[in-house]
C-alpha cells in the first residue's frame, strides 16, 4: 500500500534521515566540500514532513473527522451537532429522510442513554464523490439510563455511505450491520428497543 505523503510524514522523514546520512559520508571522504548550510537541507526535509500532515487534509483525514464528530454528538446526546454533518437527501432503510432521521434522534436522545462511545474504523473506501465506511462503536451506556439495567454496554457494526457536497463530506446513508456480532438492521433494532424501554 502507498504511502500518502499528506498523512504520514514518516516517509518524509526517511528521506530527511538518508539526506543527512549522506551528508555525513560526504564530509569525512570530502571535508574541502563542507558547507554549512547543506545541513540545513534535512531539517527543510523533517519540517516540510509535518507540515504537509498539518496544514493538507485530505479526504480520508475529512471523513474520518466528520465520522468522529458524529460519534461524538451522539455520546454527547446532541441532535444539534448532527445535524450539520447529514446530507439533505439522506435516506436508510428505516428513516426515510434527513429530517425523519434528526426527529428519531431527538426522541431517542432526550434522556441519558449513553456515556461513552469508541470509535474504530474497520475498512474506508473513497471513489470521490462518494465514500464507504464500516466501522464500530463499542457503547457504553450511562449509568443513570433506562439500558443500563440490561446491557452495560453493546458493539454496534455500521456501514456508512458518504457523499461529498462541496469541500464537505456528509452522510448519506447509515445502515446498522451488527449488534454484538449478531446480524441486525434499523427495523430489528427498533423493535428491540421498544421492548427494553
Amino acid at each position: 500500500m502507498m504511502t500518502n505523503l499528506f498523512e504520514q510524514p514518516w516517509l518524509l522523514l526517511s528521506v530527511a534521515v538518508i539526506v543527512l546520512l549522506v551528508l555525513v559520508i560526504v564530509r569525512d571522504m570530502l571535508p574541502q566540500k563542507h558547507r554549512w548550510f547543506l545541513w540545513l537541507l534535512p531539517v527543510l526535509i523533517a519540517a516540510s514532513a509535518f507540515a504537509l500532515d498539518f496544514f493538507i487534509q485530505t479526504n480520508n483525514e475529512k471523513i474520518k473527522q466528520v465520522l468522529a464528530e458524529a460519534v461524538k454528538a451522539v455520546e454527547d446526546e446532541n441532535v444539534d451537532a448532527l445535524d450539520p454533518l447529514i446530507s439533505g437527501d439522506y435516506q436508510d432503510s428505516f428513516h426515510g429522510s434527513r429530517q425523519a432521521l434528526l426527529s428519531h434522534s431527538r426522541s431517542q436522545l432526550s434522556e441519558p442513554i449513553i456515556e461513552k462511545n469508541v470509535l474504530r474504523i474497520v475498512s474506508l473506501n473513497i471513489e470521490p464523490p462518494n465514500a464507504v465506511v464500516v466501522f464500530t462503536v463499542r457503547v457504553v451506556f450511562d449509568a443513570q439510563g433506562p439500558i443500563y439495567e440490561f446491557r452495560k454496554q453493546m458493539v454496534f457494526k455500521l456501514q456508512a455511505d458518504f457523499r461529498r457536497e462541496g469541500d464537505n463530506w456528509l452522510f448519506a446513508r447509515v445502515e446498522l450491520l451488527e449488534i454484538d456480532l449478531q446480524p441486525v438492521n434499523w427495523k430489528n433494532m427498533n423493535t428491540s428497543a421498544d421492548q427494553i424501554l
